[in-house]
């Protein structure tokens, strides 16, 4: 638990609530009902074990966010509730309600035990695999999908450090729940789309004459479907910018080929080599409240946009 004033705001809550989700209770020490939720949400706190936060506001001593929040929500009484998440206030509730109560509303906005740890898992894969221990982060992921089947990141990175490592057949199996959602063409899953498209060109790759491949284009650089076989080839070797410098030729020479499959597996390889943007560092902040945050900044990729710039110029 902890105090929310001006000078701590910005750092314990807007930017906080980003990976962990803030419960504030606003209250006052003359306000009898205060008295009576204050210990139930320290109970509730510590029940769900980093779940969430608790912050305390004193509208006596800061009634400059007490009153934003309570127009806000068009709420005149304490003690009152509000829950934050992503940086911004998005639900809340009025007086001291029974435990039960306060539990169903948490559960309707904090994540279970399984996704907070698998989350865990998740943020420590991401180190490891940026120390180079691909074997490692493959462990904590392989965890963190069989605790959270459905934490869509773990499965992600699961799979592509599957295919990384080689391990075709278990980089299939881990994959299996989500093809679905990888082909479906009304609400597509643009992550999972690219996995397919790795999957795919593993399995055309096997068995590939890259040499009669390279042949058959030189004889005839309109050899679309040799030349999308040798990308397939080095997508499966994770030689990921001569798969697209071929994918290019065929998009440059001809956009719509094959249902536009060169393009398709081009933007598949931008999105496999995108990195996720890492969460904003907290950073404390005095002066006027801001409750809409910062946005978050993503660090480009040089290669990543020049190749982006490529697919640019070879469509228009």
């Amino acid at each position: 638990m902890i105090d929310i004033t001006l000078q701590n705001f910005e750092a314990e809550l807007i930017t906080a609530s980003r990976s962990q989700p803030v419960l504030l209770d606003i209250w006052a020490p003359w306000c009898g009902p205060c008295r009576t939720l204050g210990p139930i949400l320290e109970k509730l706190e510590t029940a769900y074990a980093g779940r969430f936060a608790l912050a305390k506001l004193n509208s006596d001593e800061v009634p400059e966010i007490a009153t934003q929040l309570s127009q806000m929500f068009g709420v005149r009484s304490i003690p009152f509730c509000v829950m934050f998440l992503d940086g911004q206030p998005v639900d809340g509730f009025v007086g001291a309600l029974p435990e039960a109560q306060i539990r169903e509303f948490l559960d309707k906005h904090v994540p279970a035990g399984e996704e907070l740890e698998a989350q865990a898992d998740v943020e420590e894969a991401t180190d490891l695999l940026a120390e180079g221990d691909l074997e490692a982060a493959l462990a904590r992921l392989a965890h963190a999908v069989q605790t959270d089947p459905a934490n869509e990141a773990a499965r992600f990175d699961y799979v592509k450090a599957l295919l990384e490592l080689g391990l075709l057949e278990d980089a299939r199996a881990a994959f299996a729940p989500v093809a679905a959602r990888a082909a479906d063409t009304i609400t597509p899953h643009a992550r999972f789309a690219a996995l397919a498209v790795w999957l795919t060109a593993q399995e055309a790759a096997a068995g590939a004459d890259l040499g009669a491949l390279q042949a058959a284009i030189a004889a005839n650089k309109r050899d679309f479907d040799a030349r999308f076989a040798l990308a397939q080839a080095h997508i499966a070797a994770q030689r990921f910018t001569d798969a697209m410098d071929e994918l290019l030729e065929i998009i440059m020479r001809d956009k719509a080929w094959n249902g536009e499959a060169a393009r398709k597996a081009y933007v598949a390889i931008l999105e496999l080599l995108t990195k996720p943007a890492p969460k904003p560092a907290a950073e404390a902040k005095s002066g006027a409240l801001e409750l809409a945050g910062k946005a978050r900044v993503v660090q480009s990729d040089p290669l990543i946009d020049q190749y982006r710039r490529k697919l640019s110029m070879a469509l228009f």
